[in-house]
């Protein structure tokens, strides 16, 4: 295994550079989103992606308000008790979908623990109204854990997206602390039942946790033994001070043999790099 070097935390390297947002297109994405009084994942996610992303005229819709019931200490999303829950919403983000003539759309959520039904009809709602705007757009639903709901699970993904992504976050060591409310056993059946239901899976990993390799090749070997198609694996960014500090910076290389290491255990598709995020360059996971 190729060791990396100890980094300095603190000072980000060269391969960590992005893109400012800036040009028509990017304009035009973020009045569509105001206009339609959406939110989106590039924004309260504070992605580094989003400048190259919104300035090819695509975003990730992130449904059901912007206020999280739970609090991952590695996300910038905020965290409180929810009061928006809007029946409309649906409707606006196939309209903003079809104004902005995406072929593929990507659409996530908050968790939404107290709802009864962890927010399943709207997503069901969302993407049924999405594709009849919009029937030549592929979709993927990055969706949340549902707590072994699996009524709610099923609600969420029966309404015909492509793609369906639950993503892992981290390795098992590290739940406790980065994924308190969150268990690892069970997202990862979480991705087994969706493949038993028929839907091409992804997941994402951050990496600079704290992880060691180890580590993540056994949540590789977790993610093929439970159906997982679609791999992504990206560099860990503190949003602010208060959240989990970044251990290490992982070059480029250990991605690249990460991504080897994955595809060597039957993993269809592996993305991994230092900006690969779960939505970006997700397109191209459609037909794996």
């Amino acid at each position: 295994m190729i060791e990396q070097e100890e980094i300095k935390r603190k000072k980000r390297p060269d391969w960590l550079r992005v893109k400012l947002p800036i040009g028509e297109n990017f304009r035009k994405v973020r009045e569509i989103v105001d206009d339609n009084k959406l939110h989106t994942i590039c924004q309260s996610g504070n992605c580094p992606n989003m400048g190259e992303c919104w300035g090819e005229g695509t975003a990730t819709f992130m449904i059901l308000g912007n206020v999280c019931t739970r609090s991952c200490n590695f996300c910038a999303v905020a965290t409180g008790r929810p009061t928006e829950y809007d029946t409309e919403e649906p409707q606006r983000v196939a309209e903003a979908i079809k104004t902005m003539g995406v072929k593929h759309a990507v659409i996530t959520s908050v968790n939404r623990d107290e709802l009864k039904d962890k927010g399943a009809e709207i997503w069901y709602q969302t993407v049924i109204l999405t594709k009849q705007l919009s029937p030549n757009t592929t979709i993927e639903t990055l969706i949340p854990d549902t707590k072994s709901d699996w009524d709610a699970l099923y609600r969420m993904i029966s309404a015909g997206q492509e793609v369906v992504s639950h993503n892992m976050e981290t390795v098992e060591s590290l739940y406790r602390k980065v994924r308190p409310q969150a268990r690892y056993a069970r997202s990862l059946e979480q991705i087994r039942k969706t493949k038993e239901y028929g839907k091409r899976t992804k997941t994402g990993i951050m990496l600079g946790l704290g992880e060691k390799q180890d580590e993540v090749l056994k949540a590789m070997d977790d993610l093929a033994d439970n159906g997982c198609d679609i791999l992504t694996l990206g560099q860990y960014l503190q949003p602010t001070k208060m959240h989990h500090e970044v251990i290490e910076f992982i070059h480029p290389d250990i991605f690249a043999m990460y991504r080897e290491e994955g595809l060597k255990r039957g993993i269809k598709y592996v993305e991994s790099g230092p900006l690969v995020r779960s939505s970006y360059h997700s397109e191209r996971h459609v037909n794996v």
